[in-house]
């Protein structure tokens, strides 16, 4: 099913203001997502372009969760599968960080195939550290006790190899459909907040980045789910 929403934009660092996106409203995707795991263990995808807050949606809605199921939801990101800075330098990619061939893509579905199948002891997830501008491994646990893994990432519902076996992992994958000039916006500003200069900053996000953003949005008829966001 898919529906096509929208909601006002809430500042990205906080999971409490006003949701990113709907309608529907923040509590009927709350119940939509907690009837995913009605019967065990649900994996949920969030994906979007860069710039859309998918890890921010994806923390608004762990938080509404937690009011109804405390403990069920855990969030976890495909950014904890960036490959290691001085590889991506040793590759000569350091220009195109970000771009679907700077990531471990065998290692994140495999990971999302454990946390499918291994439900009685604690599976370990990678967090990408925008501080170190690397990835930490470990450092998020998904425990027993967590019903609903929701996986927030760029390329959830690609279709290139491995990338293409992440969909049938996912119980159900909702896309962020971000306004593109607010989502620029917001990635310039990140990267600035990062220590590019304001000039690097708008470089990257409307060359590199617009790359990897129609590759994105050429997914979304994939999504079982879409989401807008207002004006």
């Amino acid at each position: 099913m898919t529906i096509t929403g929208r909601n006002r934009l809430a500042g990205e660092a906080d999971p409490c203001r006003t949701s990113l996106y709907g309608p529907p409203s923040m509590d009927a995707l709350a119940e939509r997502a907690l009837h995913l795991a009605r019967a065990g263990r649900a994996l949920l995808g969030v994906v979007g372009e860069p710039g859309a807050g998918k890890s921010t949606f994806a923390e608004q809605l762990r938080a509404r969760l937690e009011k109804e199921r405390p403990g069920w939801a855990v969030t976890v990101s495909m950014d904890g599968f960036h490959l290691a800075q001085k590889v991506i330098e040793a590759r000569g990619q350091a220009a195109v960080k970000g771009t679907i061939g700077t990531f471990d893509a065998d290692g994140f579905v495999a990971l999302l195939r454990r946390t499918r199948a291994e439900t009685e002891n604690t599976v370990w997830w990678p967090e990408f550290d925008r501080d170190l501008e690397d990835p930490v491994a470990g450092a998020i646990d998904v425990a027993p006790h967590h019903r609903l893994v929701i996986v927030d990432g760029n390329f959830l519902l690609s279709v290139q190899e491995p990338w293409r076996q992440v969909k049938d992992l996912l119980d159900e994958t909702w896309f962020l459909d971000a306004l593109p000039e607010p989502r620029r916006e917001r990635l310039i500003r990140r990267y600035i907040s990062h220590g590019f200069t304001p000039q690097a900053a708008r470089a990257k996000t409307l060359g590199v980045d617009e790359d990897t953003s129609a590759l994105i949005r050429s997914t979304v008829s994939r999504a079982d789910l879409v989401l807008g966001e207002a004006t």
